[in-house]
C-alpha cells in the first residue's frame, strides 16, 4: 500500500514478459490495482519453463490478469512448463484471473499454481485451458497437467487439485461431449463473506457454460467446476462468475479495462 492505495512496489520482469502500469477501474475500491501481464512472444513454445510469482502485501488488494489467452503452440521437441507462486498476506485480496490457455495440435504443457493465505487474506483465482486447432481438423493437443496447491501462513497443504490428460482421450465424442473448454475457479474467504454457489451456478448457465460449486476443503471457501463450450465463452464466464465473487468477498465487482 502507498498514499492509500495498492501500489506495484517492486518488479522484475524479463523476457517475455512484459506488465502495464497499475490501474484503477473501480471507484467503489479507488485502493484495488487492476494489472496486466503481457507477452512479447506470441505463445508458449517447446521447452519452455517459465515462472511467475506474485507478492500481495498487507491490506492490499490486486486484479491480476492477462492481455489474452496465452496460446500453447506445438511441443515435439520438449514439453513446456508453466509455474505460477502468489503469496497473500494478512488482509490482502487477489484476484488472478488469466484468461484461459489455448491448447494447439500437438501442445504440452504442464501448469502448477501454488498459493498461500495469510491469516484473514481472500482471493479469487482462476485455472483453465481449452483445445482448438486452428486448420479445424479436429488435431489433438498432446498432453495438459495442471496442479493446484493452496496453503496456509505455516506452509501447510489446504488444498490439492491435480489432474492431467491426453488430448487424444478429449478429441472424440465421450469425454467432455461438446465442451472444449474446462477450469476451475477458486473463491477463499471466511463463510460469512462467500457468494451463493446456486448463485453461481445460474450465472455460469446464463454466459453458456456449465458449473458445479462445492465447499472447498479445510472451509477455505468454494470450489466451481467450469465447462464452456470455447476458450473465448469459458474466460467470459469466469470473469463474470468473479465479478459476482468479489462482491461478495470485498463488496466490490471488479471491473477491468478492455482487453
Amino acid at each position: 500500500m502507498a498514499g492509500g492505495r495498492t501500489a506495484l512496489l517492486h518488479q522484475y520482469v524479463p523476457y517475455p514478459f512484459h506488465i502495464t502500469r497499475p490501474f484503477y477501474p473501480n471507484p467503489p475500491r479507488p485502493d484495488l490495482a487492476a494489472l496486466y501481464l503481457q507477452s512479447a512472444s506470441g505463445g508458449v513454445y517447446a521447452g519452455d519453463d517459465l515462472s511467475l510469482a506474485l507478492e500481495v502485501g498487507q491490506g492490499a488488494a490486486a486484479h491480476v490478469t492477462t492481455q489474452s489467452a496465452t496460446i500453447v503452440h506445438a511441443c515435439e521437441a520438449a514439453p513446456a512448463r508453466l509455474t505460477t507462486s502468489a503469496s497473500v498476506a494478512a488482509g490482502g485480496f487477489l484476484a488472478y484471473l488469466p484468461d484461459p490457455l489455448v491448447l494447439f495440435p500437438a501442445a504440452d504443457v504442464a501448469a502448477t499454481l501454488d498459493i498461500t493465505l495469510h491469516n484473514g487474506a481472500r482471493a479469487i483465482i482462476a485455472d483453465a485451458a481449452a483445445m482448438h486447432d486452428p486448420r479445424g481438423e479436429g488435431r489433438a493437443f498432446a498432453r495438459f497437467h495442471g496442479a493446484i496447491t493452496v496453503r496456509d501462513a505455516s506452509g501447510a497443504v489446504r488444498l490439492s487439485d491435480r489432474g492431467g490428460v491426453d488430448g487424444a482421450a478429449l478429441s472424440g465424442p465421450g469425454v467432455l461431449g461438446g465442451w472444449r473448454a474446462w477450469g476451475l475457479l477458486l473463491v477463499l474467504g471466511p463463510a460469512n463473506l462467500l457468494p451463493d454457489p446456486a448463485a453461481l451456478e445460474a450465472a455460469a448457465d446464463a454466459a453458456g457454460c456449465f458449473a458445479g460449486a462445492s465447499a472447498a476443503p479445510g472451509g477455505l471457501g468454494l470450489a466451481v467446476r467450469l465447462l464452456g463450450p470455447d476458450g473465448g465463452t469459458l474466460g467470459r464466464c469466469i470473469a463474470a462468475l468473479a465479478a459476482d465473487a468479489a462482491q461478495a468477498l470485498t463488496g466490490c465487482r471488479l471491473l477491468a479495462r478492455g482487453k
